[in-house]
């Protein structure tokens, strides 16, 4: 994945007075599978327009193989797109759907027919082609969409919530069918979702993008394991964030008590924000927990139980194989190398060490 494919130079787009994308710039490997990631709203879907050529910027350049592509119409660029909407033509049967981009191009009626034959064993729907669109379900009507794209052998191709219509099943069914695809064949996957759990799953790489900026940007492990602010780790998964003080390097003050971590480099009595998910929270005997506190709130959630533990005057998160009931006293732990420790906002740090005195 060292070729640089897609490269959006300093891109800024707006409507009216609305800001949508401000100054961004990302570039894209290929074979790569690389998913924008964010709120609605957050512009990512206005990425993946301007990458497909269906919106033009207003700064900005879209590179493609060191070409400037930024003026070049959707048709002429080397890239498919697949909707959530599946956008398949009702009135003709599946191999006319997926044969439509091809005929367009004057392909000869053997090379289609071969062309059909092995897009729908990719997607696993052999002797779907004479069957028309209405009588598939909603997950085999997204396969025959990305099937229709892939015909076109793109060497990109862009996938804008393509698993929201679909229920949680069958979302996870497709998850592998992606990625399965996305290695048979070799092409750049860029992939637009709010679903944190899809982002993690199935991407190389993640953009986490809000109000038209990047936040962050790292393989899933580094995202989750390593949020670089408290937006990214607030929107992807659930964590525990909390004002603290870094009292030196390695030793960090919250909820009135002191945490040792493995962060340095902070300085002294610096406000920052900590970082715990709940599945890091180690619950144990009062006295045995570096703060003291109680269960207020239990659900099982199969694999886990889900517990809010009320401690230091926080309402803690806590994921956990062990069940403690509503009102147990418990202690909380967390091993220093679970302690992620982030930079506050320049405008919160007065307040957050007014507070913390």
């Amino acid at each position: 994945m060292s070729v640089k494919l897609i490269d959006l130079q300093n891109i800024t787009k707006a409507y009216g007075d609305n800001t949508v994308i401000d100054d961004m710039s990302l570039y894209i490997r290929e074979n790569e599978f690389l998913t924008l990631l964010g709120p609605s709203g957050c512009g990512k879907t206005t990425t993946l327009r301007i990458i497909g050529g269906f919106e033009t910027p207003d700064k900005g350049r879209v590179m493609f193989n060191g070409v400037d592509i930024t003026d070049l119409p959707p048709n002429k660029r080397q890239l498919n797109t697949v909707f959530q909407k599946y956008a398949l033509f009702t009135h003709m049967n599946i191999e006319d759907n997926i044969a439509f981009g091809l005929k367009i191009k004057g392909k000869s009626d053997k090379y289609i027919r071969d062309k059909i034959e092995y897009a729908l064993k990719l997607v696993n729907l052999q002797g779907f082609g004479k069957r028309m669109p209405d009588s598939l379900s909603g997950g085999q009507q997204q396969r025959i969409a990305i099937a229709r794209a892939i015909v076109n052998e793109p060497k990109v191709l862009l996938l804008d919530e393509p698993l929201g219509a679909l229920d949680l099943k069958l979302r996870q069914d497709m998850q592998y069918e992606l990625i399965r695809l996305k290695n048979e064949l070799g092409i750049t996957f860029i992939y637009v979702t709010h679903d944190q759990e899809e982002a993690l799953t199935m991407s190389d790489t993640i953009v986490v993008m809000n109000q038209g900026y990047i936040q962050q940007i790292g393989t899933p492990e580094d995202i989750y394991n390593e949020p670089e602010n408290a937006f990214v780790a607030d929107f992807i998964g659930d964590s525990n964030i909390i004002d603290g003080i870094m009292i030196q390097d390695e030793l960090v003050s919250f909820l009135g008590a002191k945490f040792p971590c493995v962060d340095t480099g902070f300085g002294t009595n610096k406000p920052v924000d900590v970082v715990i998910r709940p599945e890091d929270v180690i619950l144990t005997s009062p006295e045995n927990g570096v703060i003291e506190g109680t269960v207020t709130h239990l659900i099982f959630k199969g694999v886990h139980y889900e517990m809010e533990v009320m401690a230091g005057g926080y309402e803690w998160l806590v994921h956990s194989t062990m069940m403690f009931p509503i009102g147990a006293k418990v202690g909380i732990n967390v091993d220093p190398f679970n302690i992620q420790i982030m930079n506050k906002p320049e405008s919160e740090d007065e307040e957050a060490v007014s507070v913390e005195e």
